[in-house]
């Protein structure tokens, strides 16, 4: 199968980098800048697991794209969606995979528009991942994993062939015949802790140390679970234990790629994370006041950054 990664920053960069390396088909749909940084010193991956520069790895630009792939994985940020499919439109042929590694929900309903629902598969990726200073994709830990699968949980032949390759990445992707309620167990714990940590200015450990900070991590871990089960998807009891316990370690330094964001002055995900979440706790009648305050805190920065 040939695959399409859709950059080559931190997600796309390590994935499909793990991929090439494992002697997958992999092109990386780039920008001309970033283009000319991979001829020059390579794709650079560093990794408490293992570091590993990959030479001159095979890319191309959007106004050079004119073949189909078997797969595009995509790793963009959700408010770049729209300019990341006029990129890559011109490679999804009637039988082409999307693999979408955006938070929330929406984008399968933007894809799925733009394209077909044949062509939209679920995904969704566990990873904390930058590009440095030096433009090389760091793994900041070594958690690790990537899930796919066809959205009426299906295996399907391409989703079994793709399992063989995505297994030799070594990086923990597999299918899944339950990957909407994967990713929306996915969004439950990003959007706790992108909420939490980013209107606190605060990793998790000081956050449910000081008065109060448990329960209103909490709080808004069990809001966001409302608004999953409002929509079908009861978060399951092996995720809720092994989640809570992550967001209640008074010793935790983690925060969220949302929060980084913020300390960097950088755009973020305010609406696809959180304010997505509200709209459908208003459809379910779900009241939310922990998350109209993240929101709100959310879209101040962002007018203040203008």
């Amino acid at each position: 199968m040939r695959l399409l990664i859709v950059g080559a920053g931190a997600i796309g960069g390590y994935f499909g980098g793990r991929l090439l390396q494992s002697g997958a088909d992999v092109t990386f749909l780039v920008r001309p800048k970033r283009a000319a940084e991979l001829a020059s010193a390579g794709l650079v991956i560093k990794s408490p697991l293992d570091d590993v520069t990959l030479a001159n790895p095979p890319t191309v630009q959007a106004d050079k794209l004119t073949e189909k792939f078997d797969v595009v994985l995509l790793s963009c940020k959700a408010f770049d969606l729209d300019d990341a499919i006029a990129s890559f439109a011109p490679a999804v042929g009637p039988d082409t995979a999307i693999i979408p590694m955006l938070n929330g929900m929406r984008h399968l309903d933007v894809l799925e528009k733009k394209f077909s629902a044949a062509n939209v598969l679920g995904g969704q990726c566990q990873i904390a991942a930058t590009l440095n200073a030096q433009r090389e994709v760091e793994q900041l830990t070594p958690m690790q994993s990537l899930s796919f699968g066809e959205r009426d949980g299906s295996m399907s032949d391409r989703v079994k062939t793709l399992a063989e390759i995505m297994a030799k990445g070594n990086f923990g992707g597999q299918a899944s015949a339950t990957i909407l309620h994967d990713m929306w167990e996915k969004w439950v714990f990003l959007a706790s802790i992108a909420g939490a940590t980013s209107a606190m200015r605060s990793a998790v450990g000081p956050i449910v140390s000081a008065p109060g900070g448990r329960d209103f991590m909490l709080g808004v871990r069990d809001e966001i679970a409302a608004i999953a089960a409002a929509n079908g998807f009861a978060p399951r009891e092996a995720f809720l234990t092994r989640t809570e316990a992550m967001l209640t370690a008074e010793d935790s330094k983690l925060t969220a790629s949302m929060f980084r964001d913020i300390q960097n002055n950088a755009p973020i995900e305010a609406d696809q994370i959180i304010g997505d979440l509200i709209a459908r706790a208003d459809a379910a009648k779900s009241p939310v006041p922990k998350l109209r305050v993240i929101y709100t805190h959310l879209k101040a920065y962002e007018k203040n950054r203008g």
